[in-house]
């Protein structure tokens, strides 16, 4: 087995976790917001905050192909 497809088997094993962790994130935001501002709206609330964590993912991806990531 080369060392990409253990990389690749050991981050599909750990898959549920990183995606629970990311929804954890999102849900403590959109709690912190309705304590913030009780009469916001959720579902506004919600699509600003998914496009801010997707404007990082996307920054993230970009310094990926810019090598950021090559000796981490």
């Amino acid at each position: 087995m080369s060392q990409q497809d253990t990389v690749i088997k050991e981050l599909l094993s750990r898959k549920g976790e990183i995606q629970k962790e990311l929804e954890l994130l999102f849900k403590v935001n959109m709690k912190i917001t309705d304590w913030d501002v009780p009469e916001a709206d959720d579902k506004e609330a919600a699509k600003v905050l998914i496009d801010m964590m997707q404007e990082k993912i996307d920054a993230i991806r970009v310094d990926i192909e810019a090598g950021k990531y090559n000796n981490y």
